[in-house]
């Protein structure tokens, strides 16, 4: 009668096939604990937008201490923020010296004003702004590393911004946001153009 071969070699090896199974369940769970340890020493340390946010300069900071400022609104259910969250750590490491990263989560009504004035309709919306305080170009939606380093590079020299109002792939913000907390138009062009829409 033919024997299975893990009997076959349970018998060479002087193990019964119940502790030759035990035996290559407990090798098979060791080398899965490694694989795991590794697999976690090796994953990316790419930081969260709320960890982004919170290292980030404050507003009210930025717009006293005599730095240029990127500005960001974002939110932390936008692919487009997430995705350029690493880009954004390495720009922060290479110019946080010399530039104030600012981050505004258009999800916190308290930023409101700051949406109405920066006209925030996509994010993400960046604002580039002097060491005086005063915007000097904008950009919307998903940028490439390199040139928001080229904007930034120009900004730190004064000189002007090589790529400016650019629009890339963009999350839209939430109109209710603004809506429900609409700021009162004293023009009256606007209020003919609302009665003829």
């Amino acid at each position: 009668m033919p024997e299975t071969v893990p009997e076959n070699l349970s018998t060479a090896a002087g193990l019964s096939p119940s502790r030759a199974r035990n035996l290559v369940v407990a090798i098979a769970a060791v080398v899965l604990s490694v694989v795991v340890v590794l697999g976690i020493g090796t994953q990316s340390t790419v930081p969260s937008l709320p960890e982004l946010a919170a290292s980030a300069v404050p507003y009210e900071v930025a717009q006293t201490n005599g730095k240029p400022t990127l500005l960001e609104f974002y939110a932390n259910w936008c692919t487009s923020c997430q995705a350029m969250a690493g880009d954004m750590a390495e720009l922060r490491e290479n110019y946080g010296d010399r530039i104030n990263f600012v981050m505004l989560n258009i999800d916190n009504n308290t930023w409101l004003p700051e949406m109405l004035a920066y006209r925030v309709e996509g994010i993400p919306h960046f604002v580039y702004l002097e060491a005086t305080g005063d915007p000097i170009a904008t950009a919307v939606g998903e940028q490439p590393r390199q040139i928001l380093a080229e904007n930034l590079d120009a900004l730190i020299a004064q000189a002007p911004l090589p790529h400016r109002q650019l629009l890339g792939r963009q999350s839209e913000v939430d109109r209710e946001i603004l809506s429900r907390q609409a700021v009162v138009n004293d023009d009256p062009r606007s209020v003919r153009l609302n009665k003829a829409l």
